[in-house]
């Protein structure tokens, strides 16, 4: 018996096994697209029904890659141009300060007035955005920015601003990240419209919703004891029909939604 010859073709009849299954698999998938689009209205017109409004939502191609990052650390040094204050660096990873002097906003929604506070007061200031004002706590979370992009609710890479009784900032909290690095070639994400199907297909927008705007960020995807990797990430804005207002955030490469919240 000539083995050789026996083993090729067993190999090539289970080569031909293979694609005549996959041949069957993909017939039958597109047997049940086929079925879903004559059977069910499609992601638009379900919108349209439930009555969830929103603006345009561009439907164009979108690209972004990977991200990975250091734990930042702190030095005393990188104060030494910033407004007095009173400083501890714990670990050399997270800033603790009291203001010599409480810094006076205009008002606690001002994004102008904390455009001064993080150039006086914050190293690396230009890195951070306002994300939410909380006025009956009596702080504000600012998010630590990569590529003009957010990264949402990451411990470290946070800023934490807290008010005095008379809506003065007189202490923070500060974490960031650095040494950012993109891998693997960009992809072609997930567009904004395609996050909002996402979100309806899951049943997490109700009917009168509306859509106020779709910003892409990114969120943690793995994280080791001072590298972490973050996904790109569409924050999706609603007013549910009550008025409440919930964030959503979609994974834009894996269409999964990432459940986030703030770590205070």
């Amino acid at each position: 018996m000539d083995w050789n010859k026996t083993k090729t073709i067993f190999i090539v009849v289970f080569a031909v096994l293979n694609i005549f299954l996959w041949s069957l698999y993909i017939n039958q998938q597109e047997q049940v697209k086929n079925v879903e689009v004559l059977g069910q209205p499609s992601i638009e017109e379900s919108l349209k029904l439930d009555n969830i409004t929103y603006d345009e939502l561009s439907k164009e191609d979108v690209y972004s890659s990977y991200v990975s990052a250091e734990t930042g650390v702190f030095q005393r040094s990188m104060f030494q141009k910033k407004e007095k204050q009173d400083v501890s660096i714990i670990e050399g990873t997270t800033v603790y300060s009291n203001l010599e002097k409480p810094f006076r906003l205009n008002g606690k929604k001002d994004k102008i007035a904390y455009s001064e506070f993080l150039d006086k007061y914050i190293v690396f200031g230009e890195q951070y955005r306002l994300w939410e004002v909380h006025e009956d706590e009596g702080y504000a979370v600012f998010f630590q920015e990569v590529y003009d992009e957010p990264i949402y609710f990451s411990p470290n890479a946070s800023l934490e601003v807290y008010f005095n009784e008379d809506g003065e900032i007189y202490r923070y909290k500060q974490r960031r990240l650095e040494a950012f690095v993109s891998f693997n070639q960009k992809k072609n994400l997930l567009t904004p419209f395609d996050a909002v199907s996402t979100l309806a297909s899951k049943g997490h927008l109700e009917q009168n919703a509306h859509i106020d705007h779709v910003e892409l960020g990114y969120s943690t995807l793995v994280q080791f004891t001072d590298t972490q990797v973050f996904a790109p990430t569409w924050h999706v804005k609603v007013t549910q029909k009550d008025k409440e207002v919930e964030h959503f955030f979609v994974n834009a490469i894996e269409g999964k939604v990432v459940e986030l919240q703030e770590d205070h």
